[in-house]
Order: structure tokens, then sequence, then C-alpha cells
């Protein structure tokens, strides 16, 4: 194995793990080193360096971390008080050796090493790209995303950001988009914003090439309590909404924002990167400068987190290469079975309609969706091989609302949500696509294994046993249940439904069983394979 060896150490400074349960880094200098660090947990080095001039652009320092096998520089950035950090997120077990670089001298050489244990309970690693249309955590472990939207929470008073840990920590959400900057709308019109990004004062007094790193530090508390409750951080580099400016930077000031953020950030697994939301309204940006800020991000994050782009009406180019999933604005894509499926074709990668209006009582057209509709979108982008986000837009005396600053729920859907959660975590890991998706919309699944079928605002009274012909044939046998997605039930049918080829597309019950159901929307169908009972076949549509 190479050994990181240093002739230009001149001062070991301190190093110290963030564990699987901590919830905010120590800022109080160097601490002593540990001996190991579980895989995917925060491995933070913390050295004293000089604090004259202005060290958030004069100063560079990353580390260099090998494995003998695999060797990763980390950018590293500076926390004030003449603190500077690098945090390496280690994706394997193992020892590992490290050497910090820097322009200055006494951040310079300071090498060491750790062993790397395997991750422990409920630690899954960071979320990727999985089956093309899907994800997993990096364990292989599948992850269903059940999103919602918590724009400004880190921006309310801190009992109010508690009880947003504490609902989410009851709700069914896996993801939750957030802002980094703050919206210019205060929390009920009159709490501002506690903290700010950067030196100076609001509302344009800000020095741009001068973190604060009092905001990051809160921050990333709350990012690793997420984390500790299993919900992946979609954070939102960049917004449109101004009056605090920062939607007015220069190119400059851009980049260095988003490498410091993603410089503290990047090691923590649950990290998503959005580079904008709504980013087309963003006036201030061309869409090159959307491409440039995506390399950035892409050559700043050595763990190689997930990365997306929000759109108002304009849709990003989703094909170019540094976007790994699409995240998308469009709420009539979901309004019926079939719509939702189109955009996977253009894009061959996973997509989130992270937005589909919202949940709530809003006189705004995006804001006042009923419960059930909500429910409904859900199901109609789930049968289409694709994953959907909530939104709760209540605004009562006392409470702003959920989508805006966090707090309580206050609509229906989440329960609903959960179940659908359990549904999707019962069934294939490898995900559901579209089974037959020019002629049968409403259907999902794995062909010859798994089906569902969700008839949406449809209140059929039976469903006759009929499968598309891909991975089926003759003899197969299958289990169904009848799921009412309101009402949060699944009812068994008796008996076994065994195939029977019918005409060039199809095969049916052989006995002509038809299954009863209830006449009532929000109803679908649940078909899981019996047993081994033949090779499945499947064959590419020809008409």
């Amino acid at each position: 194995m190479n050994r990181l060896i240093s002739t230009l150490a001149v001062a070991v400074l301190g190093l110290f793990a963030l564990p699987l349960r901590s919830v905010a880094a120590d800022t109080s200098g160097p601490a002593a080193a540990p001996t190991s660090v579980a895989r995917w947990d925060v491995f933070e080095l913390t050295l004293k360096g000089p604090s004259d001039g202005n060290p958030f652009v004069e100063v560079r320092v990353s580390a260099v971390f090998t494995n003998g096998a695999r060797t990763i520089e980390v950018p590293g950035f500076y926390d004030g008080d003449g603190v500077y950090r690098v945090r390496f997120m280690p994706e394997q077990v193992g020892t590992w050796h490290y050497e910090t670089k820097s322009n200055r001298w006494p951040l310079t050489g300071t090498t060491g090493s750790f062993t790397v244990t395997p991750a422990g309970k409920g630690n899954h690693g960071p979320v990727r790209v999985f089956n093309t249309f899907h994800f997993a955590y990096a364990d292989g472990t599948p992850f269903k995303q059940i999103g919602t939207t918590i724009y400004n929470w880190l921006d309310t008073p801190e009992e109010v950001q508690e009880q947003t840990l504490q609902t989410l920590a009851q709700a069914p959400f896996n993801k939750a988009r957030m802002l980094i900057t703050p919206q210019p709308t205060p929390y009920q019109q009159r709490f501002a914003p506690p903290r700010w990004p950067f030196v100076g004062k609001p509302p344009h007094d800000w020095d741009y090439t001068r973190f604060n790193p009092e905001y990051f530090r809160h921050y990333e508390k709350r990012l690793l309590q997420l984390r500790d409750l299993g919900v992946e951080a979609d954070v939102i580099l960049l917004n449109p909404y101004g009056k605090w400016g920062f939607e007015t930077m220069d190119a400059a000031d851009d980049e260095r924002y988003v490498r410091y953020v993603v410089a503290r950030f990047a090691a923590f697994r649950n990290i998503w990167w959005s580079m904008a939301n709504e980013y087309d309204f963003l006036r201030t940006k061309t869409e090159a400068d959307w491409d440039r800020l995506f390399q950035v991000v892409q050559q700043a994050d050595p763990f190689n987190h997930l990365r997306s782009i929000h759109n108002g009406s304009l849709i990003y180019d989703h094909n170019k290469p540094w976007v790994t999933h699409v995240s998308m604005q469009n709420g009539s894509a979901v309004e019926e079975p079939g719509r939702a499926e189109m955009y996977r074709g253009v894009y061959r990668k996973p997509i989130v309609y992270d937005e589909v209006k919202y949940e709530g009582n809003s006189h705004y057209r995006w804001g006042n969706l009923s419960g059930q509709e909500m429910v409904h979108r859900f199901w109609c982008g789930t049968v289409a091989g694709t994953y959907v986000g909530h939104g709760d837009y209540f605004a009562t005396v006392v409470e702003d609302t959920w989508t805006s600053f966090g707090g309580k729920l206050t609509g229906v859907s989440a329960p609903r949500l959960a179940f659908l959660r359990k549904i999707l975590e019962e069934g294939p890991a490898e995900g559901i696509d579209p089974i037959d998706k020019w002629q049968d919309p409403r259907t999902a699944g794995i062909p010859g294994s798994y089906y569902l079928t969700y008839f949406g605002h449809e209140t059929p009274k039976e469903w006759a046993f009929r499968l598309y012909k891909n991975g089926v044939t003759d003899g197969m046998r299958f289990k169904a249940d009848v799921i009412d997605t309101w009402a949060m039930t699944v009812t068994p049918i008796e008996g076994e439904f065994v195939t029977k080829r019918q005409g060039n597309y199809d095969f049916v019950d052989a006995q002509g069983r038809v299954i009863p159901l209830p006449g009532k929307p929000g109803i679908a169908i649940r078909l899981q394979r019996v047993g081994a009972d033949g090779p499945a076949k499947t064959e590419l549509p020809t008409d």
C-alpha cells in the first residue's frame, strides 16, 4: 500500500470524526485523533492556520486521501477564527492515509491514518441512480422516493425548527427540498431570518467574499439531524426570489459560494444538489451559466452526490451529462396515468416530479389541491415508473405553511403517502416500470412477476384478469390484492389466477375469472407471481 509521506509537515493539528448520531461540528479547535470512523460517516480533519487578511479568498486547503487502491483529493474550507476543516466520507472499509495540501505552510503536509469500519445500523450510504430510472443507496438497499418541500424551515425560530424535525420523524417523507439562501418573505411576516450566509446586513449590504460560518454550522446541524431521521436533504443552491441580492451575484461570487457549500456539505451522505428552484426565473443567469455551475459542483464534489435543477416555465436540457436525474415542476403530467411516463423516454434518467402543485387552501392555483388529488398524483406518477413530491400549503392564524417554513402538517395526504411507500417498499427492489406503456398506461411492474394497476378517477366494479405478453407464458400462477389508496386497505382475492394465451398480445385467466372492485375512485390492483412455474419470455412490440 502506498503511504503518503510528507516532508513539509509543520504542525499537526487535530482530527476527529463526526459519529453517526452527531448533530454539529466541534469548532473549538484541534481534538484528539480517532483511530476509526464508520463507512459513509464523516471523518473531519481540523487544522489551525492564518486568520489575517481574507482566508475565504486567499487561502486554499485540501487533503489527499488514499487506501492504496483509490486516491481522492478533498477540498477544505475556512470555518472562522483561524480554523480550517477538511471533511471526508469514506466509501470503502480498511486503512486510509491522508496528507494536507495548501498555499500556506502551516496547513501543508499534515499526515495521518485511520481505519474505516463497516457501516452501522441505518447507514446505507448515499443515494445513487439505480437501474436507469430508479434509486438505491450505495449498499444496494432500494430507495423509494416520497419527498416533500420545506423551503425556508431553517429561517424560523428554533422551536419551529424542532417541531419540523418532530413532524418529519412521524411522516413518510424520505427526502426534503430546502433552500440555502433565504426567501424575502419572513416567517409569519414578522420573524426575520436569525442568521445570514454572508458577512454584512440586510437587505443588500453583503460582502460576498466573506461567509458567515455560524450560518453554515447551524445548517449542518440540521442536515445531520435529517440524516439521522433517514431523510435525504435536497439542498437548493440558488433561487430567483429577490430582495436580499443573493440572486444577483456575479460569476465569481457564484462559483466561490458554490465551492464553499460543496466543501462543507459534500461529506454528509444524505446530500443531494439542486442547482436552483425555478432556475429560469432567475433572469441574471444564462443557460451557459447553469452549465458552468453544474460542472463546478460536479468537479468540486469528490463523492459524486446526485445533481438536478428545478424548472419554472422552461425545462433545462436534462440529457446533459452532469445531470443525474430530472427534477420536474409539472402538475398536469401526473393528473392521469400515462402522461408522466413521457419524460422517461426523453431523458433515460430517474424522473422526480418534485412539484405537482400543493395540497392546501391557498387562493393561488398552485396551492389548493385536495388531499385526494395529491394522493392521486403520487399514484399516477408511480405507475408511470416515476417519483412525485409533496407540498402542504395551509395558512392558519398561528402557523405558516409547511412548504414554506415547516412546522406541522395540516393536510390529510401524508398517511396515504406512508401507505404508498409501504406498498413500494414491499414491491420489487429494482423498481417498477410501465408494462405496455402505449396501450395500458395504468399498469407498471416487472413483466411476468409483479403488476400494479391504478384506475385513478375511474370507478370500475370489476376487472377481467389480463396481462400483456412480455414475460408471461401459459400456466403461470398469480395472487391478487385490491388496494384502496385512500382508505389504505389491502384486500386479498381468494384463490390463484392461472395464465392462458389469448390472441397476439395478452394472457387471461384460464378459468375466465374477474376481480370484483368497489366501484369508487382511487382503487388499484396488485398481482404477484406465485412459485416458479415456467420460464419468462420477453417480446418487443411490433405494432
